[in-house]
């Protein structure tokens, strides 16, 4: 017996071994740190002399030369800053670092050339502070016009007790902070789309049942009633509604018109559990297929997913798709070079971490090689149209049997996190492939608006017989389209 189930148990070893894998497309690589310096990472930037800073939330800044050439070896580090508090930001203006600090925006300069900032200004303080351990606070790159965006952590994560915790802010090029949006509970990060839109990662708790990636729609409401305290301070913002326990997003959506709903909610435990880094795929396709596209970084997890977004009646909605996984240590902070690198870093800083140690900085390269995967889920009346990568097998991505759908969506309530819940089970009814292979239309019945739907894609193969690198897709459905949809 033993000798007719050994070379089967072999030969499965073997298939599974020639199955694609992440790292064949997206290998992971450590930057190299020979005086060991203790990189946990809050957030990177890419100056346009090819150094990358990284700040970590210990309160130091590196600066990291040669991270671009093909030799990863080449890569030097060195101190740019110390002493500071919590560097949960980065940007690059005018030849100076401005980093978000717990307390405050400041400017760091390097005025005589070594390499070091010698010159900590700072940039704006608008905004309370107490001792809380919780009250992180992220900033941005420059917006399209300029100003550098903020988002401030509730204090406990549970109440605003400090002017604009709580609240997204921007800040000018001469300093000026303006209050934005509210309803912020517990960001990980803030970024921009291609089109230059605010979006930023939520964290699950109050007000939100999963984490989810938010859009900055100026003078929304994010949704934790917590933060309505200081409109009073903002007396040229509309003030929403307070939001309503045990309801659902759907409701809320139409109950309340300053609300804007998760545009891509992460469901937890399945993507992640504490969303951070948000970039966007802007080189022109120097880092692979994913034109435009998000990645979204997650602490808890060590991994990356990718976000496609779309707009319909005026929302942002979309899908998550896992990306990378198996980084060292917690992903916090994240940059995507014009040149086509992407660098990644964090901390477990106690929390823990799938990746296993404490902390962790990283480059991505793309080989050259294209992943079969969904590059694109667009809603439709009726259901989904789906692009690939690369030409589908028509045989196996015409049948139903192929994919297999559910969605779900979580209560809006006051308590911390919550459940899954209102689940319910669509049905593909058809799947018409396009003449290229690249397109596939999904015929469904039993989307639910406000729900987010699961496609498991485990039965379609590429033209040359590879399954998706990637079976799952969960698209947030916020608005269901009137007519199709190209």
């Amino acid at each position: 017996m033993i000798r007719h189930v050994l070379p089967l148990l072999i030969a499965g070893a073997a298939i599974a071994a020639d199955q694609p894998k992440e790292s064949d497309y997206y290998p992971i690589q450590p930057v190299p740190n020979p005086d060991k310096f203790v990189l946990e990472v809050g957030a990177l930037e890419h100056a346009p002399d090819g150094t990358v800073y990284a700040a970590t939330r210990r309160g130091e800044v590196y600066r990291v030369t040669g991270a671009e050439e093909t030799d990863l070896s080449r890569a030097k580090i060195s101190v740019f800053a110390r002493g500071m508090h919590e560097c949960l930001g980065a940007a690059w203006v005018d030849g100076s670092l401005i980093v978000q600090q717990r307390p405050e925006l400041t400017r760091l300069k390097d005025e005589d050339g070594d390499g070091r900032a010698d010159v900590f200004e700072t940039f704006s303080d608008q905004f309370g502070l107490s001792g809380d351990y919780h009250e992180y606070a992220f900033s941005s790159r420059p917006d399209k016009n300029g100003d550098i965006w903020s988002v401030f952590c509730l204090t406990g994560s549970f109440t605003s007790n400090v002017l604009w915790r709580g609240w997204a802010v921007k800040t000018d090029h001469y300093g000026k902070t303006t209050p934005v949006c509210s309803g912020i509970r517990s960001p990980g990060g803030i970024g921009f789309n291609a089109e230059g839109d605010v979006f930023y990662t939520d964290n699950q708790g109050p007000w939100n049942g999963s984490s989810s990636l938010k859009w900055l729609k100026p003078g929304s409401f994010q949704g934790h009633g917590e933060t309505l305290n200081w409109y009073d301070k903002a007396p040229e913002m509309q003030k929403p509604l307070p939001p309503q326990d045990q309801s659902r997003t759907a409701k809320e959506q139409e109950r309340n018109p300053l609300y804007v709903p998760p545009a891509v909610v992460l469901p937890h435990g399945r993507i992640g559990q504490s969303p951070t880094a948000i970039v966007c795929d802007t080189t022109g396709g120097k880092f692979g297929p994913f034109k435009n596209q998000l990645f979204v970084g997650d602490q808890c997890y060590s991994n990356i997913a990718r976000v496609f977004l779309e707009k319909i009646d005026g929302l942002y909605q979309g899908v998550v798709f896992p990306w990378v996984e198996g980084f060292g240590s917690g992903t916090i902070g994240m940059v995507l070079t014009p040149k086509g690198y992407m660098f990644a870093g964090g901390s477990d800083r106690g929390w823990g971490a799938r990746g296993g140690k404490p902390w962790n900085f990283d480059r991505l390269v793309w080989t050259g090689k294209t992943p079969f995967e969904i590059l694109e889920m667009r809603a439709q009346p009726d259901g989904f149209t789906l692009t690939f990568t690369l030409p589908v097998d028509k045989a196996t991505a015409a049948k139903t049997e192929s994919y297999k759908m559910e969605a779900w969506t979580w209560a809006f309530r006051a308590e911390y996190g919550g459940p899954e819940v209102d689940q319910v089970k669509p049905v593909i009814k058809s799947a018409e492939v396009s003449g290229d292979g690249l397109h596939v239309r999904l015929r469904i019945d039993g989307l639910v608006k406000g729900h987010v739907h699961n496609l498991k894609s485990t039965g379609v193969r590429s033209a040359e017989g590879l399954p998706l690198l990637h079976t799952d897709a969960y698209y947030t459905l916020n608005n269901i389209p009137a007519a199709e949809r190209k």
